[in-house]
């Protein structure tokens, strides 16, 4: 299966929350997307894995991807080395997704912002052709996607471009919430975390509220990117 796009995680729920309504649009337009995780956030707080793979499951069935893998990496101590390089270009050989979406650039949690980096050097290296891959006993064509494009998460990074994502919003949210476990619930016993209070929640949306606001539309998710992106003429901008 080819993908036009592929969410890249650190966590489960990291790609829900950056780029979920983002996701749920691309979809509406006939698009194929996919999510991968690296890790299985065993390291988190609240939950488990075993309860978070059941909500990545969900998370993924209310935004309609395709496909959503784990790489099964280690919470906290996964590195930017070739083993770890390999495994996710092997990803990206199957799906050759155009674009790759991965974590923010610099963030609160270590591994946003080692994910991002590992993401980003496995996408040049995918299309190196002197580097071999195989997957399940075929070996692979390179292939490196057109664009990577970072989403925003705790900080607020300022966005190089923003998507207009009025009317999914919705989705986005009925998604993150999916992750149960991890987010507010009054009526939760589980300890404290920085993402499990009323405020996290409500900055999800509040935040898409102001970069629509900025913008000039009712809700927007902003993203960082390496390149200079290109329009082919003003019509284009919103």
């Amino acid at each position: 299966m080819k993908l036009a796009i592929l969410a890249i995680g650190a966590h489960p729920d990291d790609v829900e929350l950056g780029c979920g309504a983002t996701i749920a649009k691309e979809i509406s337009l006939g698009k194929k997307v996919g999510i991968l995780d690296l890790t299985k956030g065993e390291l988190g707080t609240r939950g488990s894995a075993k309860i978070r793979a059941e909500e990545a499951k969900n998370g993924a069935n209310i935004l309609g991807v395709s496909i959503r893998e784990n790489l099964g990496f280690a919470d906290g101590f996964f590195v930017n080395d070739e083993k770890h390089q390999l495994e996710i270009i092997k990803i990206i050989r199957k799906y050759k997704p155009e674009i790759v979406l991965c974590n923010a650039i610099d963030d609160r949690h270590i591994d946003h912002s080692k994910g991002s980096k590992l993401v980003s050097d496995a996408c040049f290296l995918s299309g190196l052709v002197k580097i071999k891959t195989e997957l399940n006993g075929f070996n692979q064509e390179a292939w490196r996607p057109k664009f990577v494009y970072h989403y925003i998460q705790w900080k607020n990074i300022e966005p190089d471009f923003v998507v207009d994502v009025s009317g999914f919003i919705d989705k986005k949210m009925e998604a993150v919430k999916a992750y149960s476990s991890q987010f507010y619930d009054p009526n939760s016993e589980e300890p404290s975390s920085p993402i499990s209070s009323k405020n996290f929640l409500d900055s999800v949306l509040y935040r898409a509220q102001d970069l629509g606001r900025l913008v000039g539309v009712e809700f927007a998710e902003g993203f960082n990117t390496e390149r200079y992106v290109a329009v082919n003429s003003f019509d284009n901008l919103v």
